[in-house]
């Protein structure tokens, strides 16, 4: 794409003024492509704490809002990658069926001998093939097509990608597989056909058991992959003659800030094995990470970290031995009481804040919040909850902090 030299300057100096008071203040220029300018100065600020390495390469072009809004992190990107570095599986061709901005093609696809992007729309093509040169991914080539016409023409692939459009027509957002475009469903028997793995990238609110059951023996992997605990997509890797019962489930938890990645690793068939109730509270409490509530491995993490559960419904745990690798949150249990008004004054003396969270409770943050005249903040952890007995009771905690921790080992 041809950009001009006083486009270039502009969008340099505005490259951090807000883009809507810019939009409204800034005079047409003639030889200034003012829109052109403005999105690029919009993808810019959305990338530089989502894509960093590429944000930092002033040769990058970035595509309108809702693209910017779609494409996956460079952190995200970078599980994926891993995900098929670890399947040590043959690295000849993949092909990223539904391009978009280009940043699972280009972290997937580098590990390959020959990749391919597949868009419909021409701009995306444009700036694709301008960022791939700029990021010296000369092994990828540029499709300019639908993704079924591709498959339909292409021979056979050692892995291929897809992340179907998660919005209707008149742009509402959909979570079902048979309302995403393009549909997996219809596609799933192409897919399978002419690549040896399928990872498909999905809403985070996907009903998991719903598709496995809907996409049958065909799902090999199941990731819930969240960062700094907000579940952000699901991603499952499906490939030819899966046995039933074979689905391995991987709660993934990445850290922007550095810290390392929290994975856990189970089979759904864990969770029909009972697990320890708690009695009393003991020293320490423990809160799964998002991703793990997400994918429900509710009773596996009690079992495999040797902790007591709350309540079969709290998601809270339990234990007097310091679990530090927990995939989670942890925190030492200073205190805790009833909602008896004289137990709560007594345990909340002194305290004018905290940081509040309810688990299995009937009232909600900013109503219980109110009753308990609390502001938000300070060292001080709150948790209202239930316990297996069905009483109510607020925790009193401080966050435990550990040292940093070796990476729980995957079994991907």
């Amino acid at each position: 794409m041809e950009i001009s030299e006083h486009t270039r300057i502009f969008i340099k100096q505005h490259l951090t003024d807000d883009v809507h008071a810019l939009a409204l203040k800034v005079k047409p220029q003639e030889d200034v492509d003012l829109p052109f300018a403005l999105t690029q100065i919009e993808g810019w600020q959305k990338a530089k704490d989502k894509l960093p390495s590429w944000a930092a390469d002033e040769n990058i072009l970035y595509p309108p809002h809702l693209s910017m809004e779609q494409c996956s992190s460079e952190l995200t990107a970078q599980f994926k990658q891993q995900i098929v570095v670890e399947s040590k599986t043959n690295l000849d061709t993949f092909a990223d069926l539904t391009g978009g901005f280009g940043i699972d093609c280009a972290f997937i696809g580098k590990l390959f001998q020959q990749a391919y992007y597949v868009e419909r729309q021409e701009l995306l093509c444009q700036l694709a093939k301008n960022n791939f040169l700029v990021r010296n991914l000369k092994n990828i080539h540029i499709c300019h097509t639908d993704a079924k016409d591709f498959l339909l023409q292409t021979s056979h692939l050692d892995w291929l990608f897809i992340d179907p459009a998660r919005r209707n027509l008149s742009g509402g957002k959909v979570v079902a597989l048979e309302d995403c475009e393009p549909s997996i469903l219809e596609l799933k028997d192409l897919l399978l056909e002419k690549a040896d793995k399928v990872m498909a990238k999905l809403s985070p609110m996907l009903d998991i058991k719903k598709a496995l059951s809907t996409l049958g023996n065909t799902i090999e992997q199941v990731y819930v992959v969240s960062m700094d605990n907000e579940c952000k997509e699901i991603l499952i890797v499906m490939s030819k003659n899966v046995h039933s019962g074979e689905h391995l489930l991987t709660a993934v938890n990445l850290s922007s800030k550095g810290e390392p990645s929290q994975l856990f690793s189970f089979h759904y068939e864990e969770e029909e094995k009972p697990c320890d109730y708690a009695t009393t509270l003991q020293t320490y409490l423990y809160e799964p990470n998002a991703s793990i509530l997400k994918v429900g491995a509710f009773k596996s993490i009690a079992s495999r970290f040797q902790l007591k559960k709350l309540h079969p419904n709290s998601h809270l745990y339990t234990s007097d031995t310091l679990h530090s690798d927990f995939p989670g949150r942890i925190f030492h249990i200073e205190d805790y009481s009833s909602f008896n008004k004289k137990e709560l004054a007594y345990l909340l003396d002194g305290i004018d804040k905290g940081n509040l969270t309810v688990r299995n409770f009937p009232q909600d943050v900013a109503t219980l919040r109110k009753k308990l005249k609390l502001n938000d903040g300070g060292s001080t952890y709150l948790f209202a909850t239930t316990l297996n007995d069905g009483k109510k009771t607020l925790i009193k905690c401080r966050k435990v902090v550990v040292p940093p921790r070796i990476e729980l080992e995957s079994k991907v």
